[in-house]
């Protein structure tokens, strides 16, 4: 099904598509709306995978749907749990990449704490608009109460998983903190927090 941007919500956060509304980004060549799936349903945790070996086709910045369908392809728990999920009658639900969850942090910050500014801590080349390096006073905590830290749909303040696997090291993968913003790399043996995604094209 494709959108147009009149039937996507005026407000960042509201009901949407199985979930709420979290921006809007490319891939590919095409722009998508990104939903976030409902915390109770759409939290799941583990390790990003059981070996440190390197996972062709989960390189990419932008297409989670890519990356994990090729975390679950060699063997990934965590992405086939998340893909064999059924989430208000949606089955397409998948681990955002790195730059999908930098958007839903900067649109749905749950805490009050200043940035983690160092770096390239922010930058997002897929988001519409793009996203700009981090200061500490932006992204601000979101004015969603829902998103909140508290909130019913707050991201944890601790750090989640993207299905981007880290480039330099194939033992390692991308990271989002919720606390402080901050992007890193964790080893795929950690145990972390995932939040499911979709995304309709417009």
């Amino acid at each position: 099904m494709n959108l147009n941007t009149n039937t996507l919500p005026v407000a960042i956060g509201a009901a949407f598509g199985g979930g709420f509304f979290a921006g809007v980004n490319q891939v590919g060549g095409k722009t998508y709306a990104l939903i976030v799936s409902p915390k109770l349903f759409g939290e799941f945790k583990g390790r990003w995978h059981a070996s440190k070996e390197s996972v062709p086709g989960a390189e990419d910045y932008a297409d989670g749907l890519a990356n994990t369908n090729a975390m679950a392809a060699a063997g990934s728990d965590l992405a086939k749990a998340v893909r064999a999920s059924v989430i208000e009658g949606f089955d397409d639900w998948y681990v955002p990449a790195r730059d999908e969850l930098e958007l839903i942090y900067r649109n749905l910050k749950p805490t009050a704490q200043e940035n983690y500014a160092s770096f390239r801590d922010g930058e997002n080349p897929s988001s519409v608009p793009m996203g700009r390096h981090y200061t500490e006073e932006l992204p601000a905590q979101t004015s969603v109460d829902e998103f909140r830290e508290g909130g019913n749909q707050a991201l944890d303040a601790v750090w989640h998983w993207s299905s981007t696997q880290y480039g330099p090291s194939s033992s390692h993968a991308w990271t989002q903190y919720f606390d402080y913003g901050s992007q890193y790399d964790g080893h795929k043996s950690y145990e972390g927090r995932a939040r499911a995604v979709r995304r309709l094209e417009i």
